[in-house]
């Protein structure tokens, strides 16, 4: 038990201050899981306790679920997760979405380090805003070229630009084409531009985005 948990701390300080909304599953004792959340030194967990804000659901084997902020995500045995629209240092490389009651993969995130809700679409070409949310963040989307979208209404004029930055979670990237559209959106479609950046794949009710390099 002893070994066990000095081992735990020893991966507590090989990630270092990890970023918000980052917690690692890096042991169990008996029925007891040890996590790591937000850089915290390791914690051991029953099921059904709640730790910085994450509560273990279920543990076996080398596998636990916890829920944050009313979600679930799937951990494996000291493989580090960020869960939605954390802080941290943007040096992350796994973002996992959960699915929502629509089945749709919703988070928080940040354009140019403003906040936005994102959606994350397949079928998009790459990250499309509406104007009003470009409005929002302080985007001067003029300066970007002019092109003509399709909308519920027709064709239209919209823009497309480049974005400094884009961050979900603790996973943050750059240099990323966008599109401004007049349309009224309720959330930005997190399209192909962004997802390009990284391999994906489904697992159960989560999506889980792992960055290239």
């Amino acid at each position: 038990m002893k070994a066990l948990v000095v081992a735990a701390q020893l991966l507590a300080a090989a990630v270092g201050a990890h970023a918000a909304g980052s917690v690692m599953l890096t042991g169990t004792i008996g029925s007891r899981a040890i996590l790591i959340v937000n850089g915290a030194p390791p914690k051991t967990v029953a099921v059904g306790e709640t730790f910085q804000g994450v509560k273990l659901v279920s543990l076996q084997a080398e596998q636990a679920v916890v829920e944050l902020e009313g979600k679930r995500v799937n951990l494996r045995m000291d493989t580090p997760v960020s869960i939605g629209g954390g802080g941290g240092t943007g040096g992350g490389s796994r973002i996992v979405l959960p699915a929502d009651s629509r089945g749709h993969f919703m988070t928080q995130g940040a354009i140019n380090g403003r906040p936005v809700t994102f959606m994350l679409d397949t079928g998009a070409t790459s990250i499309a805003l509406s104007a009003d949310d470009a409005q929002r963040i302080g985007l001067d989307y003029s300066k970007g070229q002019r092109i003509q979208i399709s909308t519920a209404n027709g064709m239209s004029s919209g823009y497309r630009l480049r974005l400094r930055s884009v961050r979900v979670g603790d996973v943050e990237v750059y240099d990323i084409d966008a599109i401004v559209s007049p349309q009224p959106m309720p959330f930005v479609l997190l399209g192909n531009s962004f997802i390009n950046r990284f391999s994906m794949r489904r697992d159960a009710d989560q999506m889980v985005l792992e960055k290239r390099y």
